[in-house]
């Protein structure tokens, strides 16, 4: 299903510079989403381009989180949650009752607003993906994808010699890049997060935000966050959404210097939120 993108609530340069060479990885046309009577997200149309950060900004409550667990269907998990319209990742309908939600998660993972960290070693954190959907055939194999893996986080030097300790015992910082090697273990396309620096100090916030910048070089990746200052550090492109629609969604560079509705100019200026 292509539906005409309704321009009244989206404003999308025809060639954002960040879309130069890339693809889009996820295209989403009239998504709604209610919870029970409440209708959490209206006629959304948006693509997200590959190996690019696409940051979302908005006040609290205004669909951000609620379309992001969309793409990976953790919204599944809610009973009253019902998604209706259309949302691929590289054209596959992933609410195709044929789909295996499973193998979606693997392929689209999810890095949350608190470091999670499962109760048990770094390295079985990080093993635990590659195990349970049989990447690796011998202990080596399972060796070098945890070493890959805690390596493209930037964690590798800070915790190769303690493997077998807890994860939970590395500091707040570290339990998120951990968090973010074991969703890379499983060899995911897509990396959404959900304000993954809201609970890290400064320093911690920065690194993470490096990190991001080097992924993006390998994963579409997109963030949701409640700073602006780290959308136009860390993203391309930048969707502005408001009570449940999708304002704007463009150029970051241009989104912040010259947004096309007065609602984003509002917003960014501080008039609220």
């Amino acid at each position: 299903m292509n539906a005409p993108v309704h321009h009244q609530t989206l404003v999308t340069p025809e060639k954002p510079k960040a879309l130069a060479a890339g693809q889009f990885k996820v295209t989403a046309r009239d998504v709604d989403v209610f919870y029970g009577d409440k209708h959490a997200i209206r006629k959304l149309s948006i693509d997200i381009p590959d190996r690019a950060v696409s940051a979302f900004i908005g006040p609290s409550g205004c669909g951000k989180s609620t379309f992001l667990r969309c793409i990976n269907r953790m919204n599944d998990t809610i009973p009253t949650c019902r998604v209706t319209g259309d949302i691929k990742v590289d054209k596959n309908d992933i609410y195709d009752p044929k789909i295996d939600v499973v193998q979606l998660r693997a392929k689209v993972g999810m890095v949350f607003q608190k470091p999670n960290p499962f109760p048990k070693s770094i390295y079985e954190n990080v093993a635990y993906g590659p195990r349970i959907h049989g990447l690796a055939a011998s202990k080596t194999e399972l060796d070098e994808i945890v070493e890959k893996s805690l390596r493209k986080a930037g964690l590798w030097e800070e915790v190769k010699d303690r493997l077998q300790h807890p994860g939970t015992g590395l500091s707040g910082g570290q339990q998120q890049r951990l968090c973010i090697a074991r969703a890379i273990a499983v060899n995911p396309e897509v990396i959404l997060m959900d304000e993954p620096c809201s609970a890290l100090d400064p320093i911690a916030t920065a690194r993470i935000e490096e990190l991001i910048d080097e992924l993006r070089q390998n994963y579409c990746i997109v963030i949701v966050t409640h700073s602006m200052q780290q959308a136009a550090r860390v993203s391309q492109l930048t969707a502005f959404f408001h009570l449940g629609t999708l304002v704007e969604y463009g150029d970051t560079d241009e989104m912040f210097t010259a947004p096309q509705e007065k609602r984003t100019q509002d917003y960014i200026t501080g008039r609220f939120g």
